[in-house]
């Protein structure tokens, strides 16, 4: 059985991560509200089925991609159910190929390991070194589902305030995609 907390409106009395760290910090000074949950560790889509259920959202799917060369660098983020097909977003975009980034570089530019990619790494990415990739679908949804930068703690914010409030405060101005 799949572990799921109660709700929870307060970060964890435990912060793991640097970036944990700051994005609640970064949440509490821009006055966004939330939900959370602590769960056991979540990696896959399916993982998420009872997150989802629990707070009442859908969670998004958060994917860290490259080129090949690593040197072009993309958070894109999906609809969970949604299948990923890295040609049809490298064609949208009209960027070479992209494939999924080395997790030693997912440590080191998001602040995350695989499973916990997240819209808060741009708190840490100062260069703007990631392009962040919404797809069209996770705008039409009132909820954001996602993680608080590591594989056990998930939370629900309201779409609007990711896209109108945290990212402006970051300084990342997202590209919004249909694919």
């Amino acid at each position: 059985m799949f572990f799921v907390s109660d709700i929870y409106t307060m970060p964890p009395d435990k912060l793991d991560t640097i970036l944990q760290k700051e994005t609640y910090r970064v949440l509490q000074s821009l006055h966004i509200p939330f939900e959370r949950v602590d769960t056991d560790e979540a990696i896959t889509m399916e993982d998420c089925v009872q997150i989802d259920k629990k707070l009442d959202m859908k969670m998004v799917k958060t994917l860290f991609l490259c080129n090949r060369q690593q040197t072009a660098f993309y958070l894109f983020i999906t609809a969970g159910d949604k299948p990923f097909r890295s040609k049809d977003f490298s064609n949208v975009l009209g960027v070479s190929r992209v494939s999924f980034a080395p997790a030693n570089l997912m440590e080191k530019m998001l602040g995350t390991k695989i499973g916990a990619a997240t819209v808060f790494s741009a708190i840490l990415d100062k260069d703007n070194a990631v392009q962040i990739v919404f797809d069209k679908d996770v705008l039409a949804e009132e909820w954001y589902g996602c993680s608080d930068g590591i594989t056990t703690s998930y939370m629900k914010i309201k779409t609007e305030k990711i896209i109108h409030d945290f990212l402006p405060f970051v300084k990342h101005i997202p590209t919004i995609i249909e694919v």
